[in-house]
């Protein structure tokens, strides 16, 4: 599978939100992949259209499994770690199963790194930051965390678990690392099913069902488009600065979920409105949020240069164009 032209990528989740896109960048440049997905998350729909590329191998498993991960690790150049349990909703239904996926899954890939001598970018999440409201947040800001029994700080913790680890290794045994943090990536082929707010509302707005917004909506996010979020981690990947380093990658662009759910409403041309939901009734009793993520990206554009060019504006007109083409498939 090796080009002369290109290196091999070996992409955990890369039939994924995110992976599947990166996928699709690598190919595009002479690149080769190797994608490893036990298909919780990702869909195979994702890289179809990739399918029979004569550098893409698709390898269905997890990195839970030792062996599967030593051979692809061993048959790569690099490697990007984008498996992960993700999404609140899903970490709040499935708390073990996200926090094996995310810490033991992790230590593998990091692992089999380590023995083969690969360069590894790892993806974290703004999570990371917990409660810290303050912004932009840089990436030696606060982390600020409630209580270990809520379930919302596991994901949380164990993404920080993967970038102690990182850390340890790049230290200690000079492993190339790249970490990089994650704020609200949003585009086509996510899926609305695991609590992201874009997808989950536009559907709703198209259904004709009230737009449901948790808490007061008074929260608010920094939505980026893959696209950019994938430049970015090419751009990384490709500077020798960028290991050994941590960079936030997102949008500064910052919105309220209410005012998020009024422009959706104002996109679709829905007349279902809005209804406001109570967190402890959306997920469970003593659920905390984050009331601000707004990320600091200096240091990723000062080695980079790199800039989002998709406002929020593009991102919901085409992510309704998207979902709109789905539900008229769907009817048939």
């Amino acid at each position: 599978m090796n080009d002369p032209a290109g290196k091999t990528y070996l992409i955990t989740g890369g039939s994924g939100f995110i992976g599947s896109h990166l996928t699709d960048a690598l190919l595009a440049r002479g690149d080769s992949v190797a994608i490893l997905d036990n298909l919780s998350t990702g869909r195979r729909a994702n890289i179809a259209h990739v399918a029979d590329h004569p550098r893409l191998r698709f390898v269905h498993g997890s990195v839970l499994d030792e062996l599967i991960v030593d051979e692809l690790v061993h048959r790569c150049d690099v490697v990007v770690h984008l498996a992960a349990a993700v999404g609140v909703k899903l970490i709040v239904e499935h708390p073990l199963r996200s926090l094996t996926t995310n810490i033991r899954g992790s230590e593998i890939v990091i692992e089999a790194a380590h023995r083969y001598r690969r360069k590894i970018l790892i993806t974290s999440t703004s999570e990371i930051y917990g409660k810290n409201a303050s912004g932009p947040l840089s990436e030696i800001a606060d982390r600020v965390l409630g209580s270990p029994a809520v379930v919302r700080w596991a994901y949380s913790t164990a993404k920080a678990v993967d970038e102690i680890l990182a850390n340890a290794y790049h230290k200690e045994r000079d492993l190339p690392t790249i970490i990089v943090r994650l704020f609200n990536t949003v585009g086509p082929r996510q899926s609305p099913a695991y609590g992201m707010v874009i997808p989950r509302l536009i559907r709703q707005a198209l259904g004709g069902t009230p737009l449901t917004v948790f808490g007061d909506g008074t929260q608010t996010r920094c939505f980026a488009h893959v696209a950019d979020v994938v430049d970015a981690l090419l751009w990384l990947l490709d500077r020798e600065g960028a290991v050994g380093e941590t960079f936030n990658v997102g949008s500064s662009e910052e919105v309220s979920i209410l005012e998020l759910a009024k422009m959706i409403i104002e996109l679709t041309g829905t007349t279902a409105g809005i209804e406001q939901i109570p967190y402890a009734e959306a997920y469970e009793t003593g659920f905390e949020d984050m009331m601000r993520r707004v990320p600091d990206t200096t240091k990723l554009r000062a080695l980079t240069g790199w800039e989002p060019r998709r406002t929020l504006a593009d991102i919901l007109e085409e992510t309704v164009a998207e979902a709109s083409d789905e539900l008229v498939a769907s009817r048939g």
